[in-house]
């Protein structure tokens, strides 16, 4: 009679710390989230280091010559040559 309760307490013992495991603060559950976290921060770094090299790119380019720096007055500021005539049109 002992040695059956022994044995359905280590039982519920062993189920107290699969459900742990399994439900508690760092179960299953969590690790998921953790890594769907993880995932979604990868592609927010990915799209920054697209954004830096874009950027550094243009750094380059407007360090070694004065196209880039032209192309961007003309684009961002609308500054035109002498006898140019400035036409804008806008895609749809």
């Amino acid at each position: 009679m002992t040695l059956r309760i022994v044995n359905l307490i280590l039982a519920a013992l062993l189920l107290l710390v699969h459900a742990d495991l399994w439900f508690g603060r760092s179960g299953l559950p969590y690790v998921w989230s953790l890594r769907t976290e993880l995932a979604r921060q990868h592609a927010a770094n990915d799209a920054a280091k697209a954004r830096n090299d874009q950027l550094q790119a243009e750094v380059s380019d407007l360090k070694q010559g004065l196209e880039m720096v032209e192309e961007k007055a003309r684009a961002e500021l609308g500054m035109i040559k002498p006898n140019e005539i400035l036409v804008q049109y806008t895609r749809r």
